[in-house]
């Protein structure tokens, strides 16, 4: 290489002026092996600026990235949606919530409870999941607070998810609790939908509550669901009202719609957890990557489905370019 040849000459040069005045010969190899060492030295600190480059944009990016989960994982965001149904007596507007999971915006709630004041609803729709099933450390008393306080102000309908549901069946791991949170619920005027169903003739509107078994509910796969399996649960659908259907698993979204769903409100998928560019979601909590439904307004089937994209967290507890979810529904008998 040119610097061998540069350091080989050098030495050279060196040595001849080290034999004039009376050194030893040794003086050229004496100076190649610390060109050499000056050369390595070099080297590695090329080697390191060369890593710092890729170094700093990867932390910038990472502590972007933390930034950003840290600020979606306690924001909330207001998302509306208007439907509308020839079935209809009247308008109404409905604040859905879903996937609380004990989380608190604000002592007691307080900063999501004005904010559901501030739409002015006539109903309040609990897709499931309010709470969550931690074994002995499940807690309870943060989301019945908050929706008793609901339920003082506006009229509540609760359809419950696959926390609510293992609370309930789990008495090994449980004991009663579900049972006092229902309790406590009904006390407080929540109608609290388990297979059960109430029709409001002031709208024309059928509310059901769909309690789906856990088979359904399943991680890393999607368990088949029999066609008469929701028949088997809540009775036909009607076709002289609108049918509007809370259903926590927004998987089985065909299945509600060929029961008769004319609007599903659903929840369950955390918006994916984190939300890519064209991607979107890119897991659920059942730890399916990419789900096909993973927030927002779909229409398939004959039939509409609002997916929201929670409140909460607990599986994977973070959120990235993904906001909780207020939603506001419009239903408007006006086409």
């Amino acid at each position: 290489m040119a610097s061998d040849f540069v350091c080989r000459r050098m030495g050279f040069l060196y040595g001849g002026i080290a034999v004039e005045k009376g050194l030893t010969g040794q003086a050229p190899e004496l100076f190649y092996r610390q060109f050499q060492s000056v050369k390595l030295k070099g080297q590695r600190m090329m080697s390191a600026g060369q890593m710092l480059i890729f170094v700093i944009p990867l932390m910038a990016v990472l502590l972007f990235l933390l930034i950003v989960t840290i600020r979606d994982s306690r924001r909330f965001v207001v998302v509306k949606y208007h439907i509308t149904s020839p079935k209809l007596r009247k308008k109404c507007r409905i604040v859905m919530l879903s996937d609380l999971h004990n989380k608190e915006y604000g002592e007691q709630n307080e900063r999501l409870l004005q904010a559901i004041r501030e739409q002015n609803p006539d109903l309040i729709l609990m897709a499931g999941d309010m709470v969550t099933a931690n074994g002995e450390k499940t807690q309870m008393q943060a989301p019945l607070w908050f929706i008793r306080r609901l339920a003082g102000e506006y009229p509540v309908y609760y359809g419950i998810g696959n926390h609510e549901y293992r609370i309930k069946i789990y008495k090994e791991d449980y004991g009663d609790k579900y049972e006092e949170y229902a309790r406590e619920l009904k006390k407080s005027g929540v109608r609290l939908l388990e297979n059960e169903r109430i029709y409001l003739p002031e709208y024309n509107m059928e509310i059901c509550g769909l309690e789906m078994e856990r088979l359904y509910y399943k991680r890393f796969r999607r368990s088949r669901m029999d066609r008469q399996y929701i028949k088997s649960l809540l009775g036909s659908g009607r076709a002289d009202c609108m049918e509007l259907l809370i259903a926590h698993n927004p998987d089985y979204f065909e299945q509600y719609a060929a029961w008769g769903a004319e609007l599903v409100l659903a929840g369950h998928v955390h918006g994916g957890v984190v939300r890519l560019p064209l991607a979107g979601g890119v897991i659920s909590p059942s730890v399916h990557l990419f789900p096909k439904y993973d927030g927002g307004l779909y229409e398939e089937y004959g039939s509409r489905m609002i997916l929201g994209r929670g409140l909460g967290m607990h599986t994977i507890p973070i959120r990235i370019f993904n906001p909780g979810e207020l939603v506001v529904v419009e239903l408007d008998c006006d086409a």
